[in-house]
């Protein structure tokens, strides 16, 4: 194999790797660091870190734990570039974040997944009630102005979206954990 070969097959193992590793390296950052944007830049940062370093990683052990152990010298990191002298957590507290979020990355994952197939099953009304909510991040009061609904039944209607949403997701996992 040719070395750009070599080097292609290596991005598409990093991006992969990445991309089941990214939500419990963002869950730890989000974790541990307060602002939106600092947590948001330091996982930027985390993920080029890793990419530059890829050839160090050791395959026989989970790619997830070798990017908490880097993520964790990034929030150091960063309070020490921002001259906080204390940090949220302690380094042990932050070690024990990182090895649960390790421990329950798979957990995670397949409740994404369970997410994702639950939301394509909502009827449109509902999906956009949840869109006008978490990704517009409008309060109730501003969705019901937008839908011409009632702020009352805007709040009703959220809370039986996510409900049957739970539901939905839990079935889900049961039946792949019978399957």
């Amino acid at each position: 194999m040719d070395r750009e070969s070599r080097e292609t097959e290596s991005r598409q193992l990093f991006t992969h790797l990445w991309l089941q590793a990214e939500p419990s390296v963002s869950a730890y950052v989000f974790a541990s660091i307060a602002g939106f944007h600092d947590a948001e830049d330091v996982v930027q940062q985390i993920a080029q870190e890793l990419a530059r370093r890829f050839e160090q990683y050791d395959p026989d052990r989970p790619f997830v734990a070798w990017a908490l152990w880097i993520a964790k010298s990034r929030v150091i990191d960063f309070y020490r570039r921002n001259k906080r002298d204390h940090l949220v957590f302690s380094d042990e507290l932050l070690k024990q974040l990182g090895e649960a979020i390790a421990a329950s990355s798979g957990q995670r994952h397949e409740r994404r997944e369970a997410l994702e197939q639950c939301l394509e099953h909502l009827p449109e009304r509902s999906r956009q009630l949840l869109d006008l909510r978490y990704v517009e991040e409008m309060p109730a009061s501003e969705i019901a102005s937008t839908t011409d609904s009632t702020t009352g039944s805007v709040r009703v209607l959220l809370t039986r979206v996510r409900g049957a949403l739970a539901e939905c997701i839990q079935r889900r996992i049961a039946a792949e954990a019978e399957g």
